[in-house]
């Protein structure tokens, strides 16, 4: 299993806030120009080798994570939702989540609340090959599946996050 943690207990610093806001419209911004960025946009003095320690100390604690998102362009991308028949659920549901977790096309794996469902969003390079992974899971995993659907993404309007978002860091 993937380790998953609720605790939130990083304590933000105004800077601490700023450098995400940073990050996320330059994740290639080095540190000596967010020093200077911070500096002139936000007033915030701070060097370059303390701006790298808080970046390195917020990713060690899970405060943000690094993907790689390839462009919508190359990939297209699906949301499947799972069901899994609760017969042979204990014995074969940990396989089957495995599988989807450890698969290269998934982008993101996750559960969601109501009627308890398995939700990926995955990235194939052709609709075909988007239909072979089903069939193939289906061969593997069929037992255990009561139910795949899967919604085609297209027209991505937006692929990114805003900094903004960061500044409700900063509220409550």
């Amino acid at each position: 299993m993937r380790e998953n943690t609720d605790e939130n207990s990083w304590e933000f610093k105004k800077r601490d806030v700023k450098i995400l806001r940073e990050l996320s419209k330059n994740p290639q911004i080095s540190s000596r120009e967010l020093s200077n960025k911070l500096n002139e946009k936000y007033d915030i003095e701070i060097s370059h080798v303390t701006i790298s320690k808080s970046i390195r100390q917020m990713r060690a604690s899970g405060v943000f994570r690094e993907a790689i998102m390839p462009n919508e362009n190359y990939f297209n991308f699906a949301l499947f939702e799972f069901k899994f028949d609760p017969r042979n659920f204990d014995e074969e549901w940990e396989a089957a989540m495995e599988y989807i977790m450890d698969d290269p096309h998934t982008l993101m794996y996750f559960i969601s609340n109501g009627e308890y469902q398995w939700k990926t969003i995955m990235m194939f390079q052709s609709r075909e090959a988007e239909s072979k992974w089903i069939h193939d899971f289906y061969k593997h995993h069929g037992t255990v599946v009561q139910n795949v659907r899967n919604s085609v993404v297209h027209n991505l309007l937006k692929f990114q996050t805003d900094p903004e978002i960061f500044e409700l860091m900063n509220e409550g």
